[in-house]
């Protein structure tokens, strides 16, 4: 019962951030704006996630990991309920990409915080792992399928209105499934240079790989000046670890295995700055084809491979 509302969780970020793929067009008919209106939202949506990411996951030491998990929930399903009655693109850019984007930068890194805490052996915890990330590709293929059953069924709007469903239930299954080990340490130092420095640099680098094809002069501009800020931001935590303070991100976690920091960081990039091709589901979807792109079912194999293996 731990593990459910976690999945859960890893399950509909994975689903909103494919979701909104298949959806462009109907949205910007209906809110009488441009596919670049939409596209922006989305792309606002993954650059504040990913500027978040880190630093949030800081946080939950100070505010405890439930506690940072259910306010991520709680900001989450304000976005959703948000973008489903949006009467324009202003609030969907304020539901969908402000207020989901920081939710989910919350209450992600609970997720591999709190499984990781809970499950000590390698064994378990790498089945729970399993499940979570099963969870996560499933949800991935199912954005668009789903997400376009739905637009086509009954409006884009309702997809938000699932997305919110799922997260009001999540919230009533963590109220006791979900315990926090540790409490937390309001007194607890906050690394601001830090998070400034790898702020600035996933901003960049994110930034500059969605650029990619349209704008390649910018898109080298932009992901030299992110390596630098990350490099620097290397730099910085490794010095201020050897002076004895505490750093945003523990150089140490890089060479930890277990942690798999390194391939968490791969991950995130992939997932927010390589995106789907939106044009290309959306026009699969207005074909009634909805989503049968290799990416999809590669999410979807490896999803329930996971699953099966975590079983």
């Amino acid at each position: 019962m731990f593990l459910l509302p976690l999945a859960l969780a890893q399950f509909i970020c994975s689903f909103a951030g494919s979701n909104m793929n298949v959806m462009i067009n109907d949205i910007s008919k209906d809110l009488d704006t441009t596919v670049k209106g939409v596209q922006t939202a989305i792309t606002l949506f993954l650059l504040i996630m990913a500027i978040l990411m880190i630093p949030a996951s800081k946080l939950t030491d100070r505010w405890g990991r439930k506690r940072c998990f259910v306010a991520g929930l709680i900001l989450y399903g304000i976005g959703a309920v948000l973008s489903a009655v949006a009467p324009g693109l202003g609030v969907l850019i304020l539901g969908n990409s402000v207020f989901e984007g920081v939710g989910t930068a919350l209450l992600i890194p609970p997720v591999y915080i709190l499984t990781t805490m809970a499950f000590t052996d390698v064994a378990s915890r790498a089945k729970a792992f399993g499940a979570i990330m099963g969870a996560g590709g499933i949800g991935a293929a199912a954005g668009p399928l789903l997400g376009g059953v739905i637009t086509t069924a009954i409006s884009w709007r309702a997809a938000f209105v699932f997305q919110a469903l799922v997260v009001l239930t999540i919230i009533i299954l963590s109220r006791r499934a979900v315990v926090d080990p540790v409490p937390p340490d309001p007194d607890r130092p906050f690394d601001t240079g830090g998070a400034i420095l790898s702020g600035v640099g996933l901003f960049c680098l994110v930034f500059g790989i969605m650029q990619l094809g349209t704008h390649n002069d910018l898109s080298a501009i932009l992901g030299l000046v992110g390596t630098i800020f990350l490099i620097s931001f290397l730099f910085y935590i490794r010095r201020r670890e050897r002076a004895g303070k505490e750093p945003l991100l523990s150089i140490g976690l890089f060479k930890n295995r277990t942690s798999d920091v390194d391939g968490a960081v791969g991950r995130l990039i992939r997932r927010l700055g390589l995106p789907p091709d939106r044009s290309r589901l959306q026009r699969d979807r207005d074909r009634g084809h909805l989503h049968r792109g290799d990416r999809g079912r590669t999410d979807y194999v490896h999803g329930g491979r996971a699953l099966r293996q975590a079983a």
